[in-house]
Parts: structure tokens; sequence; C-alpha cells
């Protein structure tokens, strides 16, 4: 309970993101996932002008080894404030939100956060605990991500007439950014009936709308105000941040919406905008149908009309109604170690910088959103929203 006479604190402008990096590799066979996570580290470090000596907070996932701990022993740091938070592929725009509440609290300055994986070319598989639920799911061939989602698309298919085409806008407005994007995993442009062609994988989901299976990472450094001014170049502010869980509700589970639906408003409100101020949206693409329930769920069109919102070229950069994943994405750029969550702050950064590829750039982006979606749209999930700026809206 809150103390009487007291504000939650908020991060609006508490921290800035100065340093992005992706590792441009999709397969990468002779790596390990050290290895990655060294290189994105030091890619994310030297493009905000920063050392590993100044790392004093290190955040990651709980993928490999003992997570932050075997990082910290493998950097060879010691960090004041360490979080090893794991909501899955949106576990890195959380570490956005909780590393700039930390550096809000003083526990830090300077906090680093690395995403490494090798899912194409081997890496052992994540070995979670079996939860509950699993004796009774993962029999009846739910242990696959796509038969979840597909759970899901067809739920809103049948609630609100969403056909497969509609799905297929996401990938085509995807497959056009890809193309200008050197190291999308996937670079040629598809058409709907490309995508409606392509093989069912579970039905009404066909290949096309699955994403891509790659190898790689990625890493983000979180600042203070103070250092931000120091570094002396562009930034992203950060302006709001809101989580959420959505789960299966002892079987009751409506499968139409996602947990964006209160992740979404917790952070527009600590940011102080609404969706009409947003030029930029990184949303999680791990299948299209993930895409157009998110954009519902976060207000940016009524739930059920995300198939009428999507048609006609919204999605396509630079003047869509909606300009979204301009990398690719993970329909086609890039899902390191099946989590596309740090790669969409990635591509945020990059549009508010004005780095993002000529084609595809937003002009004049002033405030973007990212959006992490880890879990399945079919069971339990962990929704992330952040919403980014370049200076106060």
């Amino acid at each position: 309970m809150q103390p009487r006479g007291t504000e939650p604190m908020s991060i609006r402008g508490a921290a800035y993101v100065a340093g992005i990096y992706e590792h441009p590799g999709r397969d990468l066979p002779t790596h390990t996932i050290w290895d990655i996570h060294t290189e994105v580290a030091m890619g994310a470090l030297a493009d905000a002008g920063l050392s590993m000596g100044d790392v004093d907070a290190l955040f990651c996932d709980g993928t490999a080894g003992f997570g932050v701990l075997t990082l910290c022993d493998h950097f060879g740091i010691r960090p004041k404030y360490v979080d090893s938070t794991e909501t899955g592929g949106s576990s890195y725009l959380a570490h956005v939100g909780h590393a700039a509440a930390a550096i809000a609290a003083g526990k830090c300055s300077v906090a680093l956060i690395t995403l490494a994986g090798k899912p194409r070319t081997g890496s052992p598989p994540v070995q979670w605990a079996q939860g509950p639920e699993s004796g009774f799911e993962s029999v009846w061939g739910m242990a696959g991500a796509p038969h979840s989602y597909a759970l899901a698309a067809q739920r809103h298919m049948y609630e609100f007439g969403t056909t497969s085409a509609q799905l297929a806008e996401i990938k085509v407005a995807a497959s056009t950014h890809a193309q200008y994007n050197s190291n999308a995993f996937l670079k040629n442009v598809v058409t709907v009936d490309e995508v409606l062609n392509s093989p069912l994988v579970a039905d009404p989901l066909h290949r096309l709308d699955c994403c891509v299976v790659t190898d790689g990472g990625g890493a983000l450094v979180v600042v203070s105000p103070e250092i931000a001014k120091k570094l002396g170049k562009t930034q992203a502010k950060v302006l709001g941040h809101g989580e959420a869980v959505k789960h299966t509700n002892n079987g009751r589970i409506d499968l139409t919406y996602t947990g964006a639906v209160w992740s979404g408003p917790l952070a527009f409100e600590e940011a102080g905008v609404s969706v009409a101020d947003i030029d930029y949206a990184s949303i999680y693409d791990s299948f299209t149908i993930t895409v157009l329930q998110t954009i519902e769920d976060l207000g940016f069109c009524e739930k059920g009309k995300g198939g009428e919102f999507v048609m006609d070229g919204a999605l396509i950069a630079p003047f869509g109604r909606l300009p979204f994943n301009t990398d690719g994405g993970g329909l086609s750029n890039n899902h390191p170690s099946n989590r596309g969550g740090i790669t969409k702050v990635i591509e945020a950064v990059r549009q508010l910088r004005g780095e993002a590829h000529p084609a595809v750039q937003v002009p004049d982006c002033q405030i973007a959103l990212a959006h992490g979606t880890g879990g399945s749209l079919g069971s339990r999930h962990g929704s992330v929203t952040l919403i980014l700026g370049q200076h106060d809206a």
C-alpha cells in the first residue's frame, strides 16, 4: 500500500538509452554464447562512448549458466546492482524500465543489458523447470509456440472476422522494410498471396506468418541524466514503462487480447502521451497475430478492428498510419535466441536518433514506442511497453 500523502516514483526522464548494438550475424556456428554476449556488450558500450569499467549495473535473462552471475564473471566486473528478470522475449524491455528505476533510486548510473543465443546452429535449449500446467497442456500439443498462437488467431477470426489476408499484410510490411537492412535474415519483399500460399504450420498460421529463427543477440546501455549529459550525443530518454502478466485464469482465458491492455496504459500515463503522439512503433512480432492483437490492445484502433487497421500499407514506413518494425522485425530481420524484445528497443532508438535506413526513417521522429511479448498468447505471457523520446513531450 502506498503511504498516505506520497506519490509513486516515476522514471520519466530518469534515464537515457545511450548505447545500442545488434549483432550482425544471423548464423554463427563458430561462436559461443559468451562470444556473442561479449561482442554485443562491447558494441553497445562503444556506441555509448563508455567502457566495461564504467558499468555498475548488469541485466540479462536467465537463459544461460547462472545468468547475471555467470556474465559478471565472464566480463570480469563487480556491479553494485544486478537483475535477471525473466519474462521471455519481453525481458529486455523490462530490464530498461528496471534500470531506469534503479538509476532514479541512486543504485547505479551505467546499466548494461545483454542478450545472446544460438537456436539456429545448435545452442542447447533452455531447460525450464516444468510448471504445474505441463501435464495438462504439453501432451495435447501446446508445447510448440505456433500451436498456441494459432489458437489465439483462430479465436480472433471467429470473434471479429479477421482474415488470413489481413494477417499477411503485417508480413508484407515487415518484408518491405527488411529489403533495406543488409543484415536481415530474409530480404525479399513478399506479397499477400505469397504469405497465403506458404505452407500451413498451425492453422490458420502459415510459415510466413511466423518469425525467423536466428543466432545472434543485442545489447543496450542505460545511463543516468548526468552521464548522458557528459556523453554529448543523441540519446533516447525513457518516458514511460509498464509491465503486466496475463495467464490462463484457471482455464477461463480470453484469447482475443494480450497483456498490452494493462502494460500500455501504465506506460502512456507515466510518459504523459497518447497513441496520437507516437511517431514510430516497434511491436513484438513472433507471429503476425501478435502484432495485430497488440495494436488493438495498445489503443491504436478498436478491439476487433486490427485487421482493418493494418490494410493499405498502414504499417509501412515512412508515411504509413503507424510505421512499425523498420528493421524488418522478427518476421524478416532477426529473432535472436527466439527472443525479439531487445531488437525492438534498438530499432526504436535508431528511429529517434535518425539512424534508420533513409528509405524507412520516420521524418522528425520524436516519440517511439517499443513493446515486448514474452511467453505465449495462447496460455501465459508477460507484456512490457516502453515509451522513449528525444525530449519531454
